[in-house]
């Protein structure tokens, strides 16, 4: 008899998002459509033929929402209107229908942890009074010690740290200029949190939904999904207080044995046992926010074209993450397990293989990301002397990657997530091979993280400078051919950006461009996103060897220190290494750092 506390998988295995390659367009740095040095909606219609010729699936928009920009759009002032640096709402218009002309889905990046200070219920919320309905749509609290009437409450009302550095909590000046309560910000302080357990705030994300659905949004990328609702009574907190410390999740944590990870009920979640050096976080992945998302499945059901969410969930281990694809909740949740891997065989296959029995135990499609916005780019940091190291940023003090060394692991990287079954996700620039920016000037960075550590976390601006498209124009061709006194890119961009602009690798062959465009038609063509995974006899990841068979494609990933000899009976049809004389065919060796695709020669 079935496990009753395993919910049935989906029987959607035609739903386009069950294998579909994403693109993440971050649009201040993708491509600037008016000439004024920031990307906007225009820039990426302008360059969606070059995103079809590419054969990705779908575009994934960062935010482009009213913001007042102190979090690069991730601080919105109004969810329902274009900010002007991007254009306007017939803008997205244009390019959403533009985009459904040429085959592509288009996902929407939904912020619904916080708001920006600017947003109008929260000036609301500073101008009512204590204890007000417009302050209970965010978590406004008392300081420690708090006397009413007095000027007392000087202490915030606990210790919880910002993912951005320095405190939590910031204390408002009341109408009458009087000491006031505090606020929560999990972020920087012009991002307070929203309080979901506020009907107001749960019917108006409906209706966000609702507004780009009816606009024919395809789906949603969740940010901080993990973290919506705190746990009651707010406790002091002595863990870390990051998205990500070092190669570590904070509540890094584990099922206990014998917990059924499919189990799905409105009561209290099974237990977690507690690493000691990560306890459970009071604000990150609590049970409650899996009824918001039940909820927002209900939502996307009223639409047909099999809408989709993606969460960004920051979860350990896998069996947490899965509750977030239960198939009344979201379609996906990014891997970071396999983004965290690094370049290091061992720690892969069990990121591969936790992955997908955790997505297979609800049904689920697991999902392979290498880079985001929020990480540095997985081509410099496989060039670092430790490939599995995950810096917050590297800057110009910090060790320097070896360039070539990062660009052959990235890409024989690339060749592995995409072979994979399940959806792939790729970050803006990765297909040019693009390194993380690592001597930009402290003048130029932009990132709230940098400015609230004091520098002590450079940050991610690295990883977000615009785009290069043609090596001789200005601005590497980011604003088109403009002139010379054209504003120059919001962020500057390194020299190393020119002989990699999509002009000079277009049609190059053997440049990453062209790999990419090979490997996303081969897997396309080979239906590698709806395949499996059988380990096959040439897997050693102990000598770093990863080898692995999807449908009649194998996979051989050499991330050891010596040559690995191609199997008796077949032949090299794809290679994330420069092709050999004559051809792939021919090769018998593959080399270190290098990913093939094979196929028997029978």
């Amino acid at each position: 008899m079935p496990d009753p506390t395993v919910p049935a998988p989906r029987h959607t295995p035609s739903a386009w998002w069950a294998d579909a390659v994403v693109y993440q367009v971050y649009p201040r740095s993708f491509a600037d459509g008016n000439g004024d040095g920031m990307g906007d909606l225009r820039g990426v219609t302008d360059r969606l033929p070059y995103l079809e010729q590419l054969g990705v699936d779908a575009v994934w928009l960062s935010p482009f929402y009213k913001s007042p920009q102190a979090d690069g759009g991730y601080d919105v002032a109004d969810y329902r209107q274009v900010d002007p640096l991007f254009g306007s709402l017939a803008d997205f218009d244009a390019m959403l229908q533009e985009a459904h002309r040429r085959g592509l889905k288009v996902i929407v990046d939904l912020v619904p942890n916080h708001t920006s200070d600017e947003h109008q219920w929260f000036r609301e919320a500073l101008m009512a009074a204590p204890g007000s309905p417009e302050r209970e749509r965010y978590i406004f609290r008392d300081g420690k010690d708090q006397v009413p009437g007095t000027g007392d409450g000087k202490r915030a009302p606990n210790n919880w740290k910002s993912v951005f550095g320095g405190p939590a909590w910031s204390r408002v000046t009341e109408a009458d200029g009087s000491p006031g309560q505090w606020y929560l910000h999990l972020f920087d302080t012009k991002q307070p949190d929203l309080n979901w357990d506020n009907p107001d705030v749960q019917e108006e994300m409906r209706s966000v939904l609702r507004f780009w659905l009816d606009r024919g949004a395809d789906g949603f990328r969740v940010d901080v999904a993990h973290g919506l609702v705190k746990e009651p009574g707010l406790p002091d907190w002595e863990g870390v207080a990051a998205m990500v410390e070092g190669t570590s999740v904070p509540g890094r944590e584990s099922h206990r044995p014998g917990d059924a990870p499919g189990a799905h009920t409105d009561a209290e979640e099974p237990h977690r046992a507690v690493s000691p050096m990560y306890p459970p976080s009071p604000f990150f992945d609590q049970d409650g926010v899996h009824a918001i998302y039940r909820d927002w499945n209900r939502v996307l059901a009223e639409y047909g074209g099999d809408r989709m969410m993606v969460a960004e969930a920051w979860v350990e281990p896998a069996e947490r993450l899965a509750r977030y694809v239960r198939p009344d909740e979201m379609q996906q949740a990014f891997n970071f397990d396999f983004l965290l891997a690094g370049w290091d065989a061992e720690r892969m296959a069990d990121a591969i293989d936790a992955s997908l029995a955790a997505a297979a135990s609800v049904g689920a499609p697991c999902t392979w990301v290498l880079s985001n916005h929020d990480t540095v780019r997985h081509t410099t940091r496989f060039g670092l002397k430790d490939p599995t190291t995950f810096p917050k940023g590297i800057g110009p003090g910090d060790e320097q990657p070896d360039a070539a060394l990062g660009l052959a692991r990235a890409r024989a990287a690339t060749l592995v997530a995409l072979a994979l079954p399940g959806s792939a996700y790729l970050y803006q620039g990765e297909e040019l091979g693009l390194p993380e920016h690592t001597t930009l000037p402290a003048s130029a960075r932009q990132d709230p993280t940098f400015f609230r550590t004091n520098g002590a976390e450079i940050g991610r601006d690295g990883c977000r400078v615009p785009l290069p498209w043609a090596a001789g124009q200005p601005g590497f061709g980011f604003s088109g051919a403009v002139s010379a006194e054209a504003p120059a890119p919001w962020l500057p961009q390194p020299e190393s950006f020119g002989p990699l602009a999509a002009d000079q690798q277009d049609g190059e062959e053997g440049s990453t461009l062209e790999l990419y465009r090979a490997a996303l038609a081969f897997r396309s063509a080979r239906h590698l996103g709806s395949g499996s995974v059988e380990w096959t006899d040439e897997h050693a990841p102990e000598s770093g060897l990863l080898a692995f068979r999807n449908g009649d494609v194998v996979v051989l990933s050499n991330m050891g220190f010596a040559s690995a000899p191609v199997p008796d009976g077949y032949a090299v049809v794809l290679s994330s290494g420069p092709e050999p004389a004559g051809d792939w065919a021919a090769m018998q060796e593959v080399p270190v750092d290098c990913t093939v695709y094979l196929q028997s020669r029978r």
